[in-house]
């Protein structure tokens, strides 16, 4: 994969490419990337890339010239072309999968009120929210995007690392991860679950299950109220309800249980 990342400020995105695992799967050539300064298309002598909104309020708008020369010199047009922007589609595992399947991926960050509409309707297509909240750095979600797609491109992490993190599980099922522990085994007064140090691995892989779904039911039950989960889970599912009274989880509340 080819990630290119058009921005006007390139130095707030450098250092996440050139260090850790992005560093090390750059080295093994599992993708590549390039950091477009869109300020070096700008026609003026200022490298002005923004102005006033047309029909008034708050804010300047990125010019949709210097942008629509950097699109271009990228080749947008043939490659999928991603703005982060907190009016699009929310950004979750399945979508960050999609996107890891792309040979090269365009990515736009905005700055101020954002880009004009008009690149939009051009060139973008897709527009992604990594949340909903509001940042003034469109680099920021630029780089949270990245760091969701690129450890999902084969060799950049060990299969077994992806298979049991947060909104994976058994046949589909959108678990959060279990907790974890390290030596040493106790710590002050805590002690490590025993189950976990008794080397009996189909009862880890039971616990390990079973303190995924506590978890989720905890924080995110809505990611349980799927008419059809597997088996194993919704046996262990009743067994955490009939232990600690915990109420059914019910796709229209998401709220956490009391």
């Amino acid at each position: 994969m080819k990630i290119i990342v058009l921005t006007l400020f390139p130095e707030i995105l450098r250092g996440f490419f050139e260090s850790s695992i992005m560093a090390k799967a750059v080295a093994k050539g599992l993708l590549s990337y390039e950091l477009v300064d869109i300020r070096d298309y700008a026609t003026d002598k200022h490298h002005k890339c923004d102005d006033l909104v047309f029909g008034g309020g708050a804010g300047m708008l990125m010019l949709p010239g210097p942008l629509g020369q950097a699109l271009e010199a990228a080749g947008a047009r043939e490659a999928r072309t991603v703005y982060v922007s907190p009016s699009g589609r929310l950004l979750n595992q399945a979508y960050a999968r999609d996107l890891a399947k792309e040979e090269k991926l365009i990515l736009i960050c905005g700055r101020y009120e954002g880009i004009d509409q008009r690149i939009i309707d051009e060139y973008v297509d897709d527009e992604v929210s990594i949340g909903d909240y509001v940042l003034s750095s469109g680099e920021v979600a630029a780089l949270v995007l990245v760091d969701a797609l690129y450890r999902l491109i084969p060799g950049v992490i060990s299969g077994e690392s992806l298979e049991e993190e947060s909104f994976s599980g058994p046949e589909g099922t959108s678990l959060l991860e279990y907790p974890q522990f390290t030596r040493p085994a106790k710590y002050g007064t805590l002690q490590v679950p025993e189950v976990l140090i008794s080397g009996h691995h189909a009862k880890i892989a039971r616990w390990r299950l079973k303190a995924r779904i506590e978890k989720t039911l905890a924080y995110r039950p809505e990611l349980l109220a799927a008419e059809a989960l597997p088996e194993e889970v919704r046996g262990l599912l009743k067994e955490i309800i009939s232990e600690g009274g915990i109420h059914e989880p019910h796709p229209e509340d998401p709220s956490r249980p009391a």
